[in-house]
């Protein structure tokens, strides 16, 4: 008895501030190095969120100063809509405090959890309260706040407010100060750049220490806002009904046409029908077996899937692929969005794209991209799904090398826009293996490994054609001018013979005595009006003629002439330089040219 009165006096209630104190690894604050991250994670997803709420083209900027020993200073300002006075406090000093976790429909913030998270993070490492700064329109004054959170109760700690005079017509601006160290330098720019591709309307200014960085938005379309929906009676639980019920005076048809997706008159009245139940009886006055009969025939009886036109926003194939193309260089890409689908009664969209060649690693694993609502998945990836998937995949069937994930100069994106991502934690860092979520991602892959398959057979082709035409290019000259030596007769002209053989443009690079010579011969029957991009270290001073633009970028000079050549006449450039580099022609078919690099 003693005993059991000691325990007794030992028992308390404890905040969801407290748990997730002695819990932070949960939300993603398990390293120093990760805290950098996931606090610039939330941050920038509350800005994404509230720029696409307000209809506007985001503009962020992010900073990351050194100001102590260990101690490091995040800024997050955006062009967003800014926050009323009275909520700022409980936004960024209350856990469990938002907008967003009652509503059905896509966003990149769910639990209202994350930003007040990162608050807490700070002042647990640093002791320093949360500076924030908000104003919501150009007639309105900026207000600045220094905010803590009371970690026994979960209520913020309003350490100062007062107004505070800012050049932003309307927006938001979060200082955060943690202990942490800059390791986390590469993967953030990383997670940025990642960003910035499945956010191809935003744009992101990045200041680490004295370097600076730029994303730069490739689409000027603001993204429409998804709009909440209802509940599907597939998705709903006992729990949920039962709150919808208490908080309800209605009759039983009425409730179930009024406050659930998709069901009419007729489907109110079968489900009534199925549950043995009254449509005019009032569902306050329902017992609890009542009501577990209503859920079975609310699961049972058959309704359309959720409407996903207002309530997701996926990225979409074109942006996908000008998003990748903007961050990295490939020779090919292409995406595919799946139709809509449901498990669980959430609706989820599944996107993915496939790139191949150019600068991506010709060796080791594919690089793979995860990302759920918009937001990049940075950790985790063997928990995931889409892992998983991409795994399960037979990608020697598309002849991609393969030992578990795809191997070679491969980039695979995945995305999953849903009501409901079903993360496997708190952290948001992989997505939960769900059957239909799945099979949707398995068949966007195979759809794109038959692209795939497809352009690196053709690239095959073109290469062994590539290797005739340097033939004929090369040797034939070489035999004629042999041949013309032994019988003592002038150098007979082979171009005629190229011609016959190719038809085609045939464009020929060479380096001879220091002098870079590009050479491109008409034998079509047709005008060719090409823009000749050449890129090398060459700055191709002396050029003739000269560059029509040219350009220089880390070393590497982009050279572009612009030239219209008749038909069976040949075009030349020539310049001081060691040649190498990247030779473009374009303006033309693929199957109508033929580049021949005879330094190669």
């Amino acid at each position: 008895m003693v005993l059991a009165d000691e325990l007794a006096k030992q028992q308390r209630s404890i905040s969801v501030a407290e748990f997730f104190e002695k819990n932070k690894h949960l939300l993603g604050f398990d390293s120093p190095t990760r805290g950098v991250i996931t606090t610039i994670k939330e941050a920038v997803d509350n800005a994404l969120d509230a720029c696409e709420e307000a209809q506007v083209l985001p503009d962020i900027y992010i900073s990351i100063k050194k100001t102590g020993p260990d101690i490091f200073r995040i800024i997050v300002e955006d062009n967003g809509p800014g926050i009323v006075p009275a909520q700022v406090p409980y936004v960024f000093g209350k856990l469990l405090y938002g907008s967003r976790f009652h509503q059905i429909r896509q966003t990149r913030g769910q639990q209202g959890i994350g930003i007040s998270a990162a608050v807490l993070y700070a002042q647990l490492t640093s002791g320093l309260p949360t500076v924030v700064i908000s104003r919501t329109g150009v007639k309105e004054s900026a207000h600045r706040f220094e905010i803590a959170i009371k970690i026994e109760t979960n209520e913020p700690d309003i350490i100062s407010t007062q107004l505070f005079e800012w050049d932003r017509i309307h927006g938001t601006r979060v200082q955060i100060e943690f202990k942490s160290t800059m390791a986390a330098k590469k993967k953030l720019l990383e997670y940025l750049k990642y960003t910035s591709v499945v956010n191809p309307h935003a744009r992101f200014r990045v200041e680490i220490e004295d370097d600076a960085f730029t994303f730069e938005r490739v689409s000027q379309e603001v993204i429409a806002c998804p709009v909440a929906v209802k509940p599907h009676p597939h998705g709903i639980e006992f729990g949920q009904l039962k709150r919808m019920v208490v908080a309800s005076d209605q009759r039983l048809a009425d409730f179930l046409m009024e406050n659930f997706s998709r069901v009419g008159k007729k489907t109110a009245q079968e489900m009534c029908d199925k549950s043995s139940l009254k449509a005019t009886a009032k569902v306050s006055g329902l017992s609890a077996d009542q009501l577990k009969v209503l859920l079975c025939a609310l699961q049972e009886v058959s309704v359309p899937a959720p409407l996903t036109t207002q309530c997701l926003s996926p990225i979409g194939e074109e942006l996908i692929r000008r998003g990748l193309d903007k961050e990295f260089q490939m020779d090919f890409v292409t995406a595919r969005t799946r139709p809509a689908s449901v498990f669980s009664g959430h609706s989820f969209v599944v996107e993915a794209a496939i790139g191949y060649g150019g600068k991506l690693p010709s060796e080791g694993n594919a690089i793979i991209l995860r990302f759920a609502n918009r937001v990049p998945l940075m950790y985790q990836q063997g928990a995931c799904a889409i892992t998983q998937c991409v795994t399960n995949v037979n990608w020697k069937a598309y002849n991609i090398t393969q030992q578990g994930l795809p191997m070679g100069p491969i980039l695979i994106l995945v995305h999953v826009a849903s009501t409901n991502v079903p993360f496997t934690s708190e952290s948001k860092d992989a997505i939960a293996s769900i059957p239909e979520i799945e099979k949707e991602i398995v068949l966007a892959l195979q759809d794109l490994g038959r692209d795939l398959k497809f352009f690196v057979s053709r690239r095959d082709r073109n290469k062994v054609a590539e290797d005739r035409a340097r033939a004929v290019c090369a040797i034939i000259p070489e035999i004629a001018a042999k041949v013309s030596e032994i019988v003592e007769k002038p150098v007979v002209d082979t171009s005629p013979i190229e011609g016959k053989l190719m038809r085609k443009l045939i464009v020929k690079r060479s380096t001879r005595d220091g002098m870079v010579v590009i050479e491109l011969n008409n034998y079509t029957a047709h005008e060719a009006e090409v823009s000749i991009y050449d890129i090398s270290a060459d700055a191709a001073s002396g050029a003739v003629p000269k560059p029509d633009f040219m350009s220089e970028v880390d070393g590497q000079f982009t050279k572009v002439w612009k030239a219209t050549i008749p038909p069976q006449t040949v075009w030349r450039v020539s310049y001081v330089g060691k040649g190498g580099g990247t030779l473009d022609i374009r303006g033309i078919e693929d199957t109508k040219k033929m580049v021949v690099d005879l330094d190669v």
